[in-house]
Formats: structure tokens, sequence, C-alpha cells
């Protein structure tokens, strides 16, 4: 999955952030049950999909493919069902780009973000994150 977001460029951009030391921290991450994909098959191939890491009651996505329209769309789309039945509160989509704009993102001021992500992280009554898939 995270070698699909690192191959599909993106308009305006040359390269990737994602080297293979930072693959190496996310397949880490992953094992330890922090990092977790949604991702989007169609006939048996990899279609879109989406990762990032999870963390109390918040949930950082860090990066986001598609092959065929719609594709991320329906990644995310599983993501905040999943993120809202186990009680998660902040969806943190990073950059605020038109795609994530289009999806119902929303910048916020610094404040208010580290206000609900101080409430998202607060140990609670929510399962544990290696719970989320």
């Amino acid at each position: 999955m995270i070698g699909h977001c690192s191959r599909v460029p993106r308009p305006g951009q040359d390269g990737t952030w994602i080297t293979a030391e930072m693959r190496e921290a996310y397949v880490a991450l992953h094992r330890a049950g922090h990092a977790h994909s949604v991702e989007a098959w169609r006939e048996g191939e990899l279609r879109g999909g989406l990762y990032g890491v999870a963390l109390g009651g918040a949930f950082f996505g860090e990066s986001m493919f598609s092959l065929e329209p719609e594709a991320s769309r329906a990644t995310l789309a599983a993501l905040d069902q999943r993120l809202v039945e186990r009680g998660f509160t902040l969806l943190d989509g990073q950059l605020p780009h038109e795609g994530l704009m289009g999806y119902g993102f929303r910048t916020v001021a610094r404040n208010l973000f580290l206000a609900e992500l101080e409430e998202a992280i607060r140990p609670g009554d929510r399962p544990g994150t290696s719970s989320l898939f």
C-alpha cells in the first residue's frame, strides 16, 4: 500500500517524501498496531487506498492514492465509518489541498486543533487503537 502512495505522481510535485526509511518506519508502526491502511480493490487489483497513524481517539492520515476515479473517496468513507464506530473524535488530513477539501475537510486554527487533539488523545473509554481494523 505505502509503495503505491510513493509511486503515484501528484500534480505539481517532483518526487516523494516517502523514502525507503519512511516506508520501514511505517511498516514498524503497523506491526506495533499504530499505523493502519484502508484499501479499495477491484477484480483482485489494488485501485486506491490511504494509510495513517492512530493515537488515542485521533487518526492522522499520512498519504492516499487513487488509480481510478473515486477509489480514494471510497477508502476515506470506510475509514470515517470505522473511526466513528470506535469513538475517534479527530481525523487529521495534514496539509490542505483541493482533494481533501472536496471530501469535506476544513482547515482550523492551530489553537483549536491543539485543543481538539488534546481531547482526542486523552485516555478514556474508547477501545485501544490496535482494534481499529
